[in-house]
């Protein structure tokens, strides 16, 4: 897969407060993403998504399973106590084992065939240091000029900062960072990769949709098409980043 010139290139952010930034409208993120591994081999770190997995299953919500709809094989990784230890088998070209994701060349070594795209989705909020996760991948030379593809929430969201206004905040227990179009490119940066674009995602409402019916999950959709607008029409208030690098 080719990588578009990248939407972000450190040389052309100078840092300063008020500079223009070149930021592509949003995209949806599973779709997008799906779309990008379609006929690849994929090794998918943090598979699981544990915390609505079983209830997004069949709904086109799960990123791991839109992976094996259009993917050649996934490899999922997960270090969930709910992953077993014979693995899980998600689909017929599919599987999650439970493994440490934080250390890529073992896995990827682990692995019969070389992976053509490594996706880490919602992941980099999670680790305790992501800079040095992402520093991991430069100097594995079995995935030297393949993939990696990466999605987080967006520190500069419009849903962060209308909550904001209510004194709320959404964020999962288990996240330790945020981060922003500028963070990202620093760390892309000083993890020594030389090619990469940000694209930022839509807001998707769907676990409070599912927690709601009738008025109550229509009010819900027509939010979220309100919210999607906005994102449309300004991409740094979107919901997260894709970051898709060259390896």
């Amino acid at each position: 897969m080719e990588i578009r010139p990248p939407h972000c290139r450190i040389s052309r952010l100078r840092y300063t407060p008020l500079e223009r930034l070149a930021v592509a409208r949003p995209v949806d993120r599973i779709k997008f993403i799906a779309r990008a591994c379609a006929g690849s081999r994929v090794l998918d770190l943090g598979a699981m998504d544990e915390t609505a997995w079983q209830a997004k299953r069949g709904r086109g919500m799960w990123l791991h399973e839109e992976l094996g709809r259009t993917a050649l094989r996934v490899d999922g990784i997960d270090n969930s106590a709910l992953v077993p230890a014979e693995g899980l088998r998600t689909g017929p070209n599919a599987t999650i084992r439970h493994g440490d994701i934080t250390d890529p060349e073992r896995l990827v070594a682990a692995l019969e065939d070389t992976p053509d795209v490594v996706v880490a989705g919602e992941l980099i909020e999670h680790l305790e240091n992501p800079l040095q996760f992402l520093k991991r991948f430069v100097g594995i030379e079995r995935v030297s000029g393949k993939t990696l593809i990466l999605s987080t929430p967006n520190a500069t969201a419009l849903h962060n900062f209308l909550i904001g206004l209510a004194r709320r905040e959404s964020t999962h227990h288990d996240h330790l960072c945020i981060l922003s179009f500028k963070t990202l490119s620093t760390l892309c940066m000083r993890a020594g990769f030389s090619e990469w674009e940000i694209i930022p995602y839509f807001s998707r409402f769907t676990e409070m949709q599912q927690r709601h019916s009738g008025l109550l999950r229509f009010a819900v959709r027509a939010a979220q098409g309100v919210v999607n607008l906005l994102e449309w029409m300004f991409p740094l208030l979107s919901f997260g980043y894709i970051v898709r690098i060259r390896l």
